[in-house]
């Protein structure tokens, strides 16, 4: 396990981001690198959040709202989710190839590009044909991006998000796409002798404040307006991302 001055706002950490998740559905991963980017190296902070991401998408996954159901969504987006599932080894090779320093400016830069996205309201429409062969391609660019990263949204979402889902299969196209990307993400990790026992077993204990930060997350969600919360969270994430970018990039 971690020490004692690292552990507690790893903890506090993982309940923030579980507290987000069950505020809005989504930015576990999101919240957990952007603050532990800051605290500690890129790939730990990749490691610490496998068993709270694995655990909480996979819910997000098989429960679904009143859309066309798991097995639907997934044969709509297989050509993406392989691709960008296969392709998270690749990049994570490049953790021992490039600069941290520099990976972690790029995860400051794809959770800004998140957050000004989403504040702005920006939406992109994808017809069923282009999603054949834009899938695969913007597969192969979001598994790379995870592998360097350990965020799983750009142009992930995105892509989900240009789809026309409904907002519960929408949901649930995303809770599938970070599952998936989780498990190629942990055995990447793995093969490249940066997944030790000490941060599995620290992982392992993220997962409760996690899970009771979504519990709140929920309460929270009955008393305050969904979209002014999410509006602040991506206004926090919107100066978290440029705030590594500037530590970073002296």
């Amino acid at each position: 396990m971690l020490e004692t001055a690292i552990l507690l706002p790893v903890i506090a950490t993982f309940f923030l981001a579980g507290t987000v998740k069950g505020v809005i559905g989504l930015g576990l991963p999101s919240v957990s690198l952007a603050i532990l980017t800051v605290l500690i190296d890129l790939p730990t902070a990749m490691a610490l959040l496998l068993v709270p991401s694995f655990v909480t998408n996979v819910w997000q996954a098989m429960v679904g709202g009143h859309g066309p159901g798991f097995g639907a969504i997934l044969r709509r987006i297989w050509p993406f989710l392989t691709v960008a599932t296969l392709t998270v080894w690749l990049g994570a090779k490049g953790l021992a190839w490039f600069d941290l320093s520099l990976l972690s400016m790029l995860l400051g830069v794809l959770l800004a590009i998140y957050a000004g996205v989403s504040l702005l309201g920006l939406r992109f429409e994808i017809s069923r044909r282009g999603e054949v062969w834009l899938g695969p391609l913007l597969g192969l660019a979001n598994g790379l991006l995870t592998g360097l990263t350990g965020s799983f949204v750009v142009p992930g979402v995105m892509f989900l998000q240009s789809m026309g889902l409904p907002r519960d299969s929408l949901i649930q196209a995303m809770g599938i796409l970070f599952a998936a990307s989780t498990i190629a993400l942990g055995v990447s990790l793995g093969r490249n002798d940066m997944l030790t026992m000490e941060l599995s077993l620290t992982s392992l204990a993220a997962l409760p404040p996690a899970l009771v930060g979504m519990v709140f997350g929920k309460w929270i969600r009955q008393k305050l307006p969904e979209q002014l919360f999410r509006r602040v969270f991506f206004i926090a994430l919107l100066l978290l991302g440029g705030y590594i970018i500037l530590r970073h990039a002296q």
